[in-house]
C-alpha cells in the first residue's frame, strides 16, 4: 500500500546515519511542529532489541509519541510491506487528533517506500526458493551473493553477504520474472506538490561520525547489549534470520555461540557500523527528494531543529 499524497504532504522525514544524533533532534524538532515520532528504523520493529537499536527511552516517549516500535517478535520477519501498512495507518491516526506525523530513522528501503511506494513482489515460488536454499547450502553464502552481483548488481551493492533472505528473494524475483529487483523498486520521484513538507538528512563530518560510533558502541556494552543478546537467544521462539543479522546482536551471538572473543566482536561491531553509515549516505544521496543538511557536529538538539526549521522554509521558497 502506498501513501496518497495528500497525506504525504502532511507528514516530516528526518533521516540520518546511525549515531548522528536523530533521537534527541527529533523530540527537539516535534516540540516544534506539534508532531508525533514515527520510527524509521528495520530493527526497532522488534520487541526486546532496545539497546542495540537504540529505541527512545522512557522520558522521550513520555515527552513525545513515539510508534513504529514494538511491532513484532524477534522470531517473526517484518517486511516493508507490512512497515508501510502500520505507517500509513499511524499517520492517518495522527493527522486525525491534529498532530504532524514526523518519520525519524536510518533505514533506506522504509524511506524510499515511503516517498516512492513499493513493488508488491512476485509470488513465492517455493521450487525456486528449495533450489536456491540448497545451493547456499552446498556452496556457502558467497556463492549466492556472488550470482546475485553478476545478475543485479545494484541489489547487490546494497545489502551484507549474510543477509541470504533478502539475496535468495532477489534471486527468486530475477527467475521467476526475468526482471532484476532494482527494476521493480525503480520509482521516480512524485511530483513536488506530492512530496512530504520536508524531507531532511543530517550530514555530519565522517571523522566526527566515526567517533561518535565508536563510542556509542562502548555505551550500549555497558548498558548491558551482551546480556540484552544473551537474553534473546534464551527464548522460546528463539530469534528469525532477520533479527539475528541486526548490527551488534549478529556479532555478539558469534561469541556466545561460537566462542570468539568478546573484544574481537566489539571491534567488529564499530567496523560494520561505520560501513553502515557509509551505505546510509549513499541511500540518501540518492533519492533525490531528501536534502543535505550539513552539520559540524558541534550543535545541541536545539540548535539542529531551528536549523531544520529553517532549511524546510528554504525547500517551500523553491
Amino acid at each position: 500500500m502506498n501513501f496518497p499524497a495528500d497525506l504525504l504532504k502532511q507528514c516530516w522525514i528526518l533521516a540520518g546515519p546511525t549515531a548522528v544524533g536523530k533521537t534527541a533532534t527529533a523530540l527537539r524538532l516535534a516540540d516544534r511542529l506539534n508532531a508525533e515520532i514515527l520510527s524509521m528504523d528495520s530493527m526497532a520493529v522488534y520487541r526486546g532489541m532496545d539497546i542495540g537499536t537504540a529505541k527512545p527511552d522512557e522520558s522521550g516517549r513520555a515527552a513525545v509519541p513515539h510508534h513504529l516500535i514494538d511491532l513484532a517478535d524477534p522470531h517473526q520477519n517484518f517486511s516493508v510491506a507490512e512497515y508501510t501498512d502500520a505507517a500509513l495507518s499511524v499517520a492517518n491516526d495522527v493527522i486525525s487528533r491534529g498532530h504532524v506525523p514526523l518519520f525519524a530513522g536510518g533505514t533506506g528501503l522504509y524511506l524510499r517506500a515511503i516517498l516512492r511506494g513499493i513493488f508488491d513482489g512476485a509470488p513465492a515460488d517455493w521450487d525456486v526458493r528449495s533450489q536456491l536454499e540448497k545451493l547456499r547450502r552446498q556452496n556457502g553464502p558467497q556463492y549466492l551473493y556472488d550470482r546475485l552481483f553478476r545478475i543485479d548488481p545494484r541489489t547487490a551493492a546494497r545489502l551484507h553477504v549474510n543477509d541470504q533472505r533478502r539475496i535468495i528473494r532477489a534471486l527468486e524475483v530475477h527467475a521467476v520474472t526475468g526482471v532484476q529487483l532494482s527494476e521493480h523498486h525503480h520509482h521516480l520521484p512524485r511530483p513536488k506538490n506530492a512530496q512530504p513538507a520536508a524531507v531532511l538528512w543530517l550530514e555530519p563530518p565522517r571523522n566526527w561520525l566515526r567517533e561518535r560510533i565508536d563510542l556509542r558502541v562502548d555505551q550500549m556494552m555497558r548498558k548491558g547489549l551482551l546480556e540484552e543478546t544473551r537474553r534473546l537467544l534464551s527464548a522460546e521462539p528463539v530469534p528469525g534470520q532477520t533479527a539475528r543479522q541486526a548490527l551488534g546482536y549478529r556479532e555478539l551471538i558469534t561469541h556466545l555461540e561460537e566462542g570468539q572473543a568478546l573484544e574481537e566482536c566489539v571491534k567488529l561491531i564499530k567496523v560494520r557500523t561505520r560501513q553502515f553509515a557509509k551505505r546510509q549516505h549513499t541511500w540518501f544521496r540518492n533519492l533525490q527528494e531528501c536534502r543535505s543538511v550539513p552539520i559540524s557536529g558541534q550543535e545541541s538538539a536545539d540548535q539542529l531543529a531551528d536549523r531544520l526549521l529553517q532549511e524546510s522554509r528554504r525547500c517551500d521558497r523553491k
